[in-house]
This record gives structure tokens, C-alpha cells and sequence, in this order.
């Protein structure tokens, strides 16, 4: 597809409507879809990672120091519980550190792990072509053996899971005829965020994913969460869940990242997945004392890691609608999802032929 023009109206987000856009499918033929499209990468998922399912819960107990802030400022959804002597549930936003837990308590061992469902509310997020206020992912988390805890076992893991989204959309577009030939290339891309910056360096990291992914087709960013040269993070990760500190390869640090695609109908873009090697008690540590965090060690959760009572773990969330959205050649996540969205945003949709559940 050629370049296209793009019309912004939501200030605060990246919203977007493609000239001459039409979805390929009709909604009965979308709902079919998002079945299939679910049913399909779950399976491919497991299978490539060794992961089994199991039930994960909506809300924790704040506390506990269990629910992840994201970023590291992001507040959950929370409520008192009456009949637990007023104490704070907190919707999950999303279950990186509830799955380490759960593959402890459950008896798996190293080259095994989990997948499950996960749904969530994130409130504050700017509402676009790929962003809603509620959130369904896959969170899948993995056990390691002692030797894997490396940048070249990380890069294998991405390369099974890339693999997994190619056979998703290889499958569709053999299930549904109306929908273009496969977009994603043969290979993902690995490039640090440190390179990257030194690549683009008069560019935003949102500007530089978008240059690299257009090159690229896919990649995988590394090393998300530490300060770069410029003295900022390529974009913000909690302290307490990826390892975005370990010095690995030339200076660089970091064993965690995202897989990001170019999307042609947006011609930007779209990350799919974010996902890392998990904190072990040294990294926690380094990172709770740069973000000025620590006075979370105490809490239950990372007690259990910093005395090694935890195994180690790599894992992450995988976009459920968002998989649905590229992969049956979407323009709006609302197309995929039934959510609430500002009125303008509704009425440009319907204006410019996209059809949100």
C-alpha cells in the first residue's frame, strides 16, 4: 500500500482515519474472525512455548504488591471490600508478577510455563486506533533453567512466538479469502533501544519505532525501561517485574523489549507484545533504588525475590484485540472489541466507514 494521508483529532492520542479505508469483512464475518483468530494463536502459542492454560483472577488485593503499574505511575481501578474489613481490591492491569507465583505454587518446572486470559481496565489511557479502556492480552509466563538467563535466550523465545503470529496469519488469510496476503516478513529484526536512538537520534521513540518498522517490517526492541544517552528511557517499565538493567552486549543493557509491527493500513507501527527476562533479586534491587522505590521491598511479592523463594521466569502479555485488529486487516481496535468511546470518536468512525462494535 501506498503512503497515506492521516487526519489527527484526538489531542492526546495518535488517532487515525485511512483514506478510502473498507474493512474486508463483514461484522458477522468479523465476529467469526476474532474466533478464530483467538482459537488459532492460543494454540500456536502453547505448543511453540511449552505453556499450559490456567484460570488467573480480575482483581488482587492491593497490598500484596502483586498488580503491575506498567509504566510505574499507572494507578488501578480499586474499591473497599466490605466484607474483608474494607481492604483494597485493585483490578489487574496486568498478572507478570501473580504468574510467578502461580508457576511456583504449582509445581511446573524449567522449560515449562502458563498462559491465560487476562482482562483489565486502564482508565487513563488515550483512547486511539490501538489504545481502550479495557485491555485483553494473553499473559503467558515461562520457567528457566539456570543457564538461560541471557540475551541469546531471550531472542530464541521472541523467534518462537514470532513464529506463532505467522502461522495465526497465514491461517486467516487462507480462512478468509477477502483479506490480503501475509504482511509480516519472514524474519524479526532484533535492534537495542540504545541503537536505535543512535540511529535516529532527532527523533521521538515513537518516530523511531515508526522508522524502523517500516524498514524492518518486524523487530524487537531491547533493553525498555533504563535511561538511554539522552537521559531517558525509550519508554517506561516498572521496576519490579522486567530486568531492564543487566549489561549485556557492547555496554547495552537490558533483557526485555517489545515485538513491534509495520501495520500498512495505519502505515505506523502497532506493538503486539511486551515481554522480558523477570527481575532476579540483584536486578530488583538496582531498580527499586533508581526509580526510588524502595520502600516496596518490603512488600510479599518482593520479599519472595529477593530471597530467592521465587523461580525464574521469563514472560509477557500478547494483545488479544490488537492480534485481531492487524490480522483481519482492521483500521479501529473498536472494530475487534466492544468498549466506550468518546462521542467524536464515534461519529468520525462512522464517518470514515469504520464500524465499532
Amino acid at each position: 500500500m501506498g503512503k497515506q494521508k492521516t487526519d489527527s483529532v484526538i489531542p492526546n492520542g495518535r488517532m487515525q482515519y485511512p483514506p478510502r479505508y473498507h474493512s474486508p469483512l463483514f461484522l458477522i464475518d468479523t465476529e467469526e474472525g476474532i474466533v478464530l483468530v483467538k482459537e488459532q494463536f492460543q494454540k500456536n502459542l502453547s505448543e511453540a512455548l511449552h505453556l499450559r492454560r490456567v484460570s488467573a483472577p480480575l482483581v488482587v488485593l492491593g497490598r500484596t504488591g502483586i498488580n503491575d503499574y506498567l509504566d510505574g505511575t499507572g494507578e488501578p481501578v480499586g474499591f473497599p471490600i466490605p466484607f474483608m474489613n474494607g481492604e483494597r481490591g485493585e483490578v489487574v492491569q496486568s498478572l507478570a508478577k501473580w504468574k510467578r507465583n502461580a508457576l511456583g505454587e504449582y509445581g511446573f518446572k524449567p522449560g515449562e510455563g502458563l498462559y491465560t486470559d487476562m482482562n483489565a481496565l486502564r482508565p487513563n489511557e488515550a483512547l486511539d486506533n490501538l489504545h481502550s479502556i479495557y485491555v485483553d492480552q494473553w499473559d503467558w509466563e515461562r520457567i528457566m533453567h539456570r543457564d538461560e538467563r541471557n540475551l541469546d535466550f531471550l531472542k530464541t523465545i521472541v523467534r518462537r512466538i514470532y513464529e506463532a503470529l505467522k502461522l495465526t496469519e497465514a491461517a486467516i488469510c487462507m480462512h478468509f479469502p477477502r483479506i490480503e496476503a501475509p504482511f509480516l516478513p519472514d524474519k524479526i529484526t532484533f535492534i537495542h533501544a540504545e541503537e536505535l536512538e543512535e540511529m535516529y537520534p532527532g527523533l521521538t521513540p515513537k518516530e523511531r519505532e515508526d522508522a524502523v518498522c517500516r524498514e524492518k517490517g518486524a523487530v524487537f526492541i531491547i533493553g525498555i525501561g533504563a535511561a538511554l544517552r539522552s537521559g531517558t528511557p525509550h519508554d517506561s517499565r516498572a521496576a519490579d517485574y522486567d530486568d531492564w538493567i543487566t549489561e549485556t552486549i557492547n555496554g547495552y543493557r537490558g533483557l526485555n523489549g517489545d515485538i513491534l509491527v509495520w501495520y500498512p493500513i495505519l502505515e505506523r507501527a502497532v506493538e503486539l507484545s511486551s515481554m522480558g527476562i523477570r527481575v532476579n533479586k540483584e536486578s530488583l534491587y538496582k531498580q527499586l533504588e533508581i526509580r526510588n522505590e524502595l520502600h516496596k521491598a518490603g512488600q510479599p511479592f518482593h520479599q519472595r525475590v529477593l530471597k530467592d523463594a521465587l523461580p525464574q521466569t521469563i514472560g509477557g502479555g500478547i494483545g488479544q484485540s490488537r492480534l485481531c485488529m492487524i490480522f483481519l486487516r482492521k483500521a479501529h481496535i473498536g472494530e475487534v472489541q466492544s468498549a466506550i468511546w468518546p462521542e467524536e470518536m464515534v461519529a468520525a468512525c462512522k464517518k470514515h466507514r469504520i464500524q465499532l462494535l
